[in-house]
């Protein structure tokens, strides 16, 4: 069993290369245009069975009189060409040191895993000040061509087009093929527009109205007096009480000191 063991730990490990497992690399996150130039270029080099292309220069620049001064050290990338579109050429890096540490693998076609070094530093690039407004340009374009929609064209079964054609008016469509053809009802308009009377004059057919019964709901008052809803309901909160309980639930009657002289005006 042991023996076993040990074989099949040596040969998951026999594929793994540590020989630059010590090399110190550079971990960069770059912006996806940047990637895909890249991309290209190298897939461009393979099919010209170049082994080495330059695809970017790395200008690495120090305050001369404060050298000791991390923030004097500075790092920028100049694109080596043919870049895609308008791409920016220069580029910015900014460099971090607070990171967790990590090491670098790669897998060639045939399974082969390569420890390539240890992550020494991390940046993070951006395009440079100068080129910032073409870059942003750039993504604008970018963003707008992933918005427009690849419309296609559908042939429908039913050629009649009865459920296409426009019927305003109505509730909804009642296909040909139907035996039985339905009623189609008009929508009514649940806001029609009124026109508000005089307060004193609306007052006066509120007081005739609760002459006739005591109690009213608002959608009765507003078939009545054919006012607004809202327009009605000030004038009621000033003149009723709303029943929130009780047999009349949800109407509004008078209140005591309207109620009187409404009787009074009746007796005259």
């Amino acid at each position: 069993m042991d023996e076993e063991r040990g074989k099949s730990s040596s040969s998951n490990n026999v594929n793994l290369d540590i020989g630059k497992a010590e090399r110190s690399v550079w971990l960069m996150k770059c912006p996806l245009v940047v990637s895909k130039s890249w991309q290209s270029q190298s897939h461009a080099g393979a099919a010209a069975d170049s082994d080495t292309q330059s695809v970017a220069k790395v200008v690495f620049s120090v305050d001369a009189l404060h050298p000791e001064d991390p923030s004097s050290l500075q790092f920028t990338m100049e694109m080596a060409g043919n870049e895609i579109g308008n791409m920016p050429k220069s580029y910015l890096l900014n460099m971090s040191k607070d990171f967790v540490p990590m090491c670098i693998f790669s897998e060639s076609n045939q399974g082969k895993v390569t420890v390539e070094g240890k992550v020494e530093h991390k940046f993070d690039m951006k395009p440079h000040n100068e080129n910032m407004e073409e870059y942003r340009r750039m993504c604008r374009e970018r963003t707008n061509k992933s918005m427009i929609k690849n419309r296609q064209i559908q042939v429908i079964d039913n050629d009649r087009g009865v459920h296409m054609r426009p019927m305003p008016g109505m509730v909804g469509l009642v296909a040909s093929t139907s035996k039985e053809k339905k009623k189609i009802t008009p929508v009514k308009g649940s806001d029609v527009k009124r026109t508000r009377r005089d307060r004193g004059e609306l007052e006066d057919i509120m007081f005739k109205l609760f002459e006739k019964q005591p109690n009213w709901a608002l959608k009765q008052l507003v078939q009545e007096t054919d006012q607004p809803a809202q327009f009605l309901k000030e004038i009621l909160n000033e003149l009723c009480n709303y029943n929130k309980r009780g047999t009349n639930q949800g109407t509004y009657e008078l209140k005591p000191e309207y109620k009187k002289s409404v009787e009074e005006t009746g007796s005259e």
